[in-house]
């Protein structure tokens, strides 16, 4: 599976329903929405600066980590950024490759 990081903002309404419900609620949605699509919630933090929530999960595919994204998106009650992680392993088999490339201008 692949590894996928969710950082993010409520909007007010969000916000105002993280009050009513708590936060341990919104962890348990999130994780039975990343289930629903063959993923695993890895870890969920709520956070103070210019993101409400971190969000890090293992999915099958990027279709299905773009299909929860756009979910969210979709609900009006949150914002945010999808980012795919990889590990150092893989950051060394795309050292190795050698993609056909030219600068341009040259």
């Amino acid at each position: 599976m692949a590894k996928y990081m969710w950082t993010g903002s409520y909007t007010a309404e969000g916000t105002r329903g993280v009050i009513a419900e708590g936060g341990s609620s919104r962890k348990a949605v999130v994780e039975k929405m990343v289930a629903s699509v063959g993923g695993k919630l890895e870890c969920f933090y709520f956070s103070m600066g210019s993101d409400d929530l971190v969000i890090i999960m293992d999915g099958p595919d990027n279709v299905s980590a773009a299909a929860i994204s756009l979910t969210v998106a979709a609900s009006g009650a949150a914002s945010g950024r999808l980012t795919v992680l990889m590990t150092p392993e893989e950051v060394d088999q795309a050292a190795k490759k050698s993609p056909a490339y030219r600068v341009p201008g040259a």
